[in-house]
């Protein structure tokens, strides 16, 4: 059945594995990811679908199972069924618009993490230095200054960082697609929006476990007419 089926290609994203929305209920990490591996499996021996990691998100992912404590199960499917590939950075090209939006966001990015920064800064020069004084001396383990600060950090994070590409890794998944003329899939809104402006096929992670369960079911595979 694979020779006669169209091939089809997918670039998986780190939080594919890692995303909550792939596990049934009171399923764990290493269950859900070792039944998502199996369903990669069937797909590309029954349907000519193929599955690839850059080694850069290779890399990140295998750090991240560790940190969990998965078994050695898991790194062995995934070394089977998961293809590692190096992006051809110098042979795909990228439409200068692209560059150019990229640059204007990161600027208007920059922008809104100083408004952050002065924002806060302005807070702190309000606060009352006796009381300030005060809660050091009392050893308070966050002062009102630190809990402003705190709250800057994670401003600051989300105006430069969340749904913008903001790494070598996003960047070689996209580029890998292109050049493969895949579908990424991800959990990640800066790269689902990224694969947008580079005309890319996406998929939610959270959904890719159901996409592949009805393409086994619709083609008649064994095991999988009830899904």
């Amino acid at each position: 059945m694979p020779g006669d089926l169209p091939r089809q290609r997918f670039v998986l994203d780190t939080s594919l594995f890692i995303t909550e929305q792939i596990r049934r209920e009171d399923e764990s990490l290493e269950d859900a990811v070792l039944r998502l591996l199996d369903l990669v499996a069937t797909a590309r021996l029954e349907l000519n679908i193929s599955c690839y990691v850059p080694p850069s998100i290779h890399d990140e992912l295998s750090a991240m199972l560790r940190e969990r404590h998965v078994g050695d199960e898991v790194f062995e499917r995934l070394d089977t069924w998961i293809v590692r590939k190096s992006p051809d950075r110098y042979g795909v090209t990228i439409p200068a618009d692209i560059v150019y939006e990229f640059i204007d966001e990161m600027s208007d990015r920059v922008d809104r993490g100083l408004r952050v920064s002065e924002e806060a800064l302005r807070e702190v020069e309000q606060l009352d230095p006796e009381a300030l004084a005060a809660d050091e001396n009392a050893g308070d383990y966050m002062t009102e200054a630190d809990r402003i600060l705190s709250s800057m950090r994670d401003k600051y994070r989300r105006a430069l960082r969340k749904g913008v590409l903001d790494s070598r890794e996003d960047f070689d998944l996209l580029v890998l697609a292109r050049e493969l003329d895949a579908g990424v899939v991800t959990e990640d809104r800066g790269i689902i929006s990224w694969a947008d402006e580079f005309g890319l096929r996406y998929v939610r992670g959270g959904q890719f476990p159901t996409l592949l369960e009805e393409y086994l079911r619709a083609t008649g595979v064994d095991g999988y007419d009830d899904v």
